[in-house]
């Protein structure tokens, strides 16, 4: 399997510190802003993000939360394996913030669309923005675009869109990657 990569080590750094930037003219103090990775790994970019805006920007008390979508996706009765839901960790209040969802890949939007209806639980946020590593700009089921973007990809359909961190994977990248004529890319 020959993957393709998208983004090095190097050029994700870049990506954050510019994605972060976007946000300090946007929301200034945070006071008033949650960020939210939606689960799995919209996590780590959320982190890595809230990280960045406190240690080099030097932004205080950034809210951070995780939002799991599995039981809210209109999909998740249509697969053979169980289902295993992530924690929903949401420590602050909703009603009335900011919401910044965070999310590695953009894709059908179909996660965005469950995280919309999953985060009502909290409260009603005043706005809800989203911001993603990687848009895969036409692939989209549904009318959801990114307000931050760090990458425009226009991949094909048999082709998934893997996102490796640090965390997680030991190692910062993004690389195209090739599916299996009968698999359906997830990203």
């Amino acid at each position: 399997m020959s993957q393709k990569i998208l983004l090095t080590s190097k050029e994700v750094d870049i990506i954050l510190h510019r994605l972060a930037c976007q946000l300090i003219e946007k929301h200034l103090d945070f006071s008033d802003t949650i960020l939210i990775g939606i689960q799995p790994r919209g996590i780590y970019l959320a982190e890595r993000l809230k990280s960045m805006l406190e240690k080099e920007y030097q932004i205080a008390d950034i809210s951070l939360g995780f939002l799991d979508i599995t039981f809210f996706r209109d999909d998740f009765r249509r697969t053979e394996k169980p289902l295993e839901a992530n924690r929903t960790q949401i420590d602050c209040i909703v009603e009335d913030k900011k919401v910044i969802f965070i999310d590695d890949v953009l894709y059908t939007g179909r996660s965005i669309r469950s995280a919309l209806t999953a985060i009502q639980s909290f409260g009603r946020p005043s706005e809800i923005e989203l911001l993603v590593l990687i848009d895969r700009r036409f692939s989209r089921h549904l009318p959801i675009q990114p307000d931050y973007r760090g990458r425009q990809v226009d991949a094909i359909n048999n082709e998934k869109v893997k996102v490796c961190w640090k965390e997680q994977d030991g190692e910062d990248a993004v690389y195209l990657v090739p599916t299996t004529s009968n698999q359906q890319p997830t990203n």
